[in-house]
């Protein structure tokens, strides 16, 4: 029955897709399972069961809601919106007493996993993400108001939605990944410190303006990439000041993380091992406790690649090793062993 469902809408390459990618550590239905046949068929006929069953899909068990996010999120043509992750974690309206609500805060502890995969740039802001992950408490203010009539409203601590959350992917589908900010994904980062796997998986060249690199500012020195670094910056210039600082920014909030999923970043996998006046990602402090790094191409050659084609795969993979044995290098034997998961060639 597996079989009748409609294949993946959101091709990634030559033989792969994104229900190829997961992150390890996590709970899936097996394939083929009750439970993968009730979830998926739910995921494609969402349309109907966000409209006529929403009041219900809170109810979903916990440790299934992550798996069905995952489906919506690659079976649903647009991937997963905001309102559908406030249907499937949030209760509904009404539906609690005030004292209530505590206890269900407490059980989404129990979820631990979100898997975005293709639906962030698409259906999905980062920006809305951290508002429904870390919402703020409104309350009124004791404070005299300059009028009378409406007390302030004022921002309390925020509350964390899942406060559990340790696996996260916020993978792309790579027709959208120009659109995605890292500078969101960076102040995202600083209030999931408590991650321990994380994809990134097609994100494009790490930047802090989103297609800045595409246009200049015109100065009496001449035209001034608009992002700090232009299109061929890596490629001529070799250029990578700007991933690095992107990088080690990261790496500072996300000190906690074991895994990370770059698979597809292949035109940026050289800041990975660079350096530029002293600046480079630090794999023995920050990021010294990963332990896997997965630096898959994103493609599959098929045989009727042109050899180009083949050369620059072979390339990739080279350059994956050289990463594996650059962050051996640095940690000498002090911090943990790493290994860095990637394509092989065929025989």
């Amino acid at each position: 029955m597996a079989g009748d469902f409609p294949p993946d809408p959101l091709p990634l390459g030559a033989g792969l897709s994104l229900a190829d990618t997961s992150l390890p550590g996590t709970y899936l239905p097996a394939r083929g399972s009750l439970i993968d046949i009730v979830l998926q068929k739910l995921a494609y006929d969402w349309a109907f069961h966000r409209v006529y069953n929403q009041y219900h899909l809170y109810f979903v068990p916990n440790h299934l809601k992550a798996a069905l996010i995952r489906f919506v999120g690659i079976a649903s043509e647009d991937g997963i919106s905001l309102s559908d992750l406030k249907a499937i974690l949030l209760p509904p309206p009404d539906t609690f007493e005030e004292n209530e609500l505590e206890a269900l805060a407490i059980s989404n502890g129990e979820v631990n996993y979100l898997d975005l995969s293709g639906s962030i740039c698409r259906s999905l802001r980062l920006k809305d993400l951290g508002d429904l992950l870390f919402p703020t408490i409104n309350g009124d203010s004791t404070e005299l108001q300059d009028s009378w009539d409406a007390p302030e409203t004022v921002m309390g601590p925020s509350r964390t939605l899942l406060p559990n959350l340790t696996h996260l992917s916020l993978a792309l589908n790579p027709h959208h990944a120009s659109s995605a900010s890292w500078k969101q994904l960076i102040g995202l980062s600083s209030r999931l410190t408590s991650l321990t796997h994380l994809s990134l998986a097609y994100w494009p060249d790490p930047c802090l303006i989103g297609g800045g690199r595409q246009y200049s500012v015109t100065s009496p020195q001449g035209n001034i990439p608009y992002g700090g670094t232009n299109l061929y910056s890596h490629s001529i210039d070799h250029d990578w000041s700007e991933a690095l600082l992107v990088l080690r920014l990261l790496s500072k909030n996300l000190y906690a993380l074991e895994f990370l999923d770059l698979t597809g970043c292949t035109p940026w996998f050289m800041a990975l091992l660079a350096e530029s006046d002293h600046d480079h990602v630090d794999w023995v402090t920050n990021w010294g406790k990963i332990t896997e790094l997965r630096l898959h191409t994103g493609l599959k050659l098929g045989d009727d690649a042109l050899p180009s084609e083949r050369a620059c795969y072979r390339e990739t993979i080279d350059l994956a090793k050289n990463i594996e044995r650059h962050i051996r290098t640095m940690r000498a034997g002090q911090g943990r062993f790493v290994v860095v998961e990637r394509d092989e060639l065929a025989a």
